[in-house]
């Protein structure tokens, strides 16, 4: 592989910057660039970043499975800037598998002045915020999970994201969108 860093691999970095893993183990295996990372949680995942342009099909899925079980690691992602095809699709889901979409940024989105800063609650933040409001995580404004800015910090359907906006008046103003 050439020392010139591929869309990618800047991809998979940001995302990797963006979510706060800490990069324990990276090799190269075929067309692809293996990274094992700890979360924030203290789990560890599997990145496999894609290198070929072309589609993503059900055998990388099945060989990133494969790796998950060998290394007992229960969540994996790859990132590509190709497409998925819809087995994979479906077959990551069932995996527990995070496929990352070819339009997620290859720089960094949040250093944007239009940008606001976004958060996932905690389930004990999340319950907290529904008991202090009186009301249901659907109730609240919605974001897309498909949302750039949403893929960038992990949110999931049926996550509340907290915005963290700067106001010329407020100094700050938070607001929280519940992920679709």
């Amino acid at each position: 592989m050439s020392t010139a860093e591929t869309l990618v691999e800047k991809k998979t970095k940001v995302l990797i910057k963006l979510r706060g893993y800490k990069v324990i183990k990276k090799e190269e295996i075929k067309n692809a660039l293996s990274i094992t990372v700890k979360m924030k949680d203290g789990e560890k995942a599997i990145i496999w970043a894609v290198l070929t342009d072309g589609t993503v099909g059900v055998a990388y899925v099945t060989q990133l499975k494969k790796a998950m079980d060998d290394a007992e690691i229960k969540k994996g992602i790859i990132t590509t800037i190709g497409k998925y095809t819809h087995t994979a699709k479906s077959r990551a889901k069932s995996s527990g598998i995070e496929l990352i979409p070819k339009i997620f940024p290859s720089f960094q989105i949040f250093d944007h002045d239009f940008v606001s800063k976004h958060e996932v609650l905690t389930p004990e933040e999340k319950q907290q915020l529904l008991e202090e409001y009186k009301m249901q995580a659907y109730q609240l404004p919605r974001i897309n999970s498909s949302d750039p800015s949403v893929i960038a910090v992990g949110g999931n359907p049926g996550d509340i994201v907290r915005v963290i906006r700067k106001s010329t008046t407020a100094g700050k103003y938070v607001a929280y969108r519940y992920v679709v």
